[in-house]
């Protein structure tokens, strides 16, 4: 048995603080079953945003008419696009793999680790099975992978999931999708560009259920603009025949008397099936009933505010404690781990304006509270809205969308969210009001902002008039 000062399990945002550890001159283990690098950079954000950007380009392409400007696409690699995509990510992992590799301070093990006791971990699988590693600090940074709904015949039905669609070397002619989050809307638009058919099969009234509700409606409107859209809708059934996929869906209600209603349907038929509905944690997988690593009713690891376990010794970040699922969150708790390992004092790992972006078109990104989940709370609050094309920028660019901010009754941002061109890059300076700022409206207000540079719509969201409760105020 190999006994080690730090084990890491998962080779994502967890790598932080193991290098974090080896810098302290701590002997450290990684154990980890894929490509190294985690869910973001192979089979996450980092291949479907390298993809998605070929799909604004010809977008912006296809659009140029609108400008006077007469282009036309001739040909699409739509095969060497992807593969130049995927051989950017397999070498950044073998880059990461013979760092590791080649350390001193670093032990790589390389396959399935399962807990054999609080912090003693066995591979099962892969190139090191067999092998043991006792630890005095366990770090669970194992992740999640796609979740397939309970679909009657969905195990006879030969679908894809967003690991092997960003793989597919060539478009589906009708990609159906199950799901309608923001990885059914970031591939609907990249298969859609590239000339797939696509239908969206979501269970919540919009798509985009994490967003704003008023976001997510515009959004939706969008979509079922350039696609076939059913929301509302439950996939049920699937069955599969001559390369061929149908699905059938019935109405879903929310609610304590809701759920599936029998008395209509429709089918869907395609020759691609993307299942698209959400991620279920690796916990399972980790022979978590030999520790005292507790989970909650949907899976993910039990932690307390400094990212401790239930466990002693044993810590978790990313994915798998269900906080959020997004990189950078990932990458703020293994920041918040590190310092609470190696510092003086233990803090709480602060989740203040922690902002998410969807990359489709329109993009959508957003921060803070909703206006709903306001007024079920019975919260007094603000909102004011304005669009890109109110502004000089925006009428340049043709820009369709709108920012809506949410304050209190005191000026303070509660929320900011944002439907259209570049909202990735214009939430950024909501955020930094939010986290380093005041925190209100005076932030955004009195500081200069370039003209005509698009972040006036930003600016001009925050100044003038706002309306309380749906009231003027």
């Amino acid at each position: 048995m190999n006994e080690v000062d730090f084990l890491v399990i998962g080779s994502g945002s967890g790598l932080d603080v193991a290098n974090a550890a080896a810098n302290r001159g701590q002997s450290v283990a990684v154990v980890e079953k894929g490509p190294l690098g985690g869910t973001c950079l192979n089979r996450g954000c980092i291949p479907s945003k390298m993809l998605l950007y070929h799909a604004d380009v010809f977008e912006t392409i296809e659009t140029a008419g609108a400008f006077h400007i007469d282009a036309e696409i001739t040909d699409v690699d739509f095969a060497e696009m992807v593969r130049e995509v995927n051989e950017d990510v397999s070498g950044d992992a073998d880059s990461i793999r013979n760092g590791l590799r080649s350390s001193s301070q670093h032990d790589l093990y390389e396959g399935e680790g399962r807990f054999v006791d609080e912090r003693t971990v066995e591979l099962v699988s892969g190139e090191d099975e067999g092998a043991r590693i006792r630890a005095e600090t366990v770090l669970i940074a194992a992740g999640t992978r796609p979740a397939i709904p309970d679909i009657d015949g969905i195990d006879d039905v030969d679908y894809l999931t967003s690991t092997e669609a960003l793989q597919l070397e060539t478009p589906p002619d009708h990609l159906v999708i199950v799901g309608g989050g923001y990885i059914a809307a970031e591939l609907g638009h990249f298969f859609g560009t590239f000339g797939s058919d696509v239908t969206i099969i979501g269970r919540r009234p919009n798509l985009l259920p994490e967003a704003d509700e008023e976001i997510a409606e515009a959004f939706t409107d969008r979509y079922a603009d350039r696609f076939t859209v059913h929301t509302g809708y439950a996939a049920t059934a699937a069955s599969e025949s001559d390369g061929s996929v149908a699905v059938e869906a019935h109405p879903y209600e929310y609610g304590d008397d809701g759920g599936i209603r029998e008395d209509e349907s429709v089918t869907v038929t395609g020759d691609a099936l993307l299942v698209a509905a959400g991620r279920t944690p690796n916990t399972d997988l980790l022979n978590l009933d030999a520790t005292g690593v507790e989970t909650d009713e949907r899976g993910f690891v039990e932690t307390d505010e400094y990212l401790r376990t239930t466990a002693e010794g044993v810590w978790a970040l990313g994915d798998i404690v269900g906080e959020y699922l997004l990189k950078h969150s990932a990458n703020h708790e293994a920041q918040a781990v590190a310092r609470n390992l190696f510092g003086d004092d233990l803090q709480p790992v602060d989740y203040t304006a922690m902002p998410f972006a969807v990359f489709a078109s329109p993009e959508v990104a957003g921060v803070g509270a909703h206006e709903s989940e306001l007024q079920e709370a019975g919260t007094e609050y603000a909102t004011r809205t304005y669009r890109y094309d109110q502004t000089a920028r925006g009428s340049a660019m043709k820009a369709d969308g709108f920012v809506k901010v949410i304050i209190d009754l005191e000026g303070e941002i509660i929320g900011c969210h944002i439907i259209g061109p570049e909202a990735s890059d214009l939430i950024q300076e909501v955020v930094v009001a939010m986290k380093a700022g005041s925190g209100t409206v005076a932030d955004i207000r009195e500081s200069i902002h370039i003209h005509p540079a698009l972040s006036e719509v930003i600016q001009r969201a925050f100044s003038g008039q706002f309306s309380r409760g749906g009231h003027s105020h």
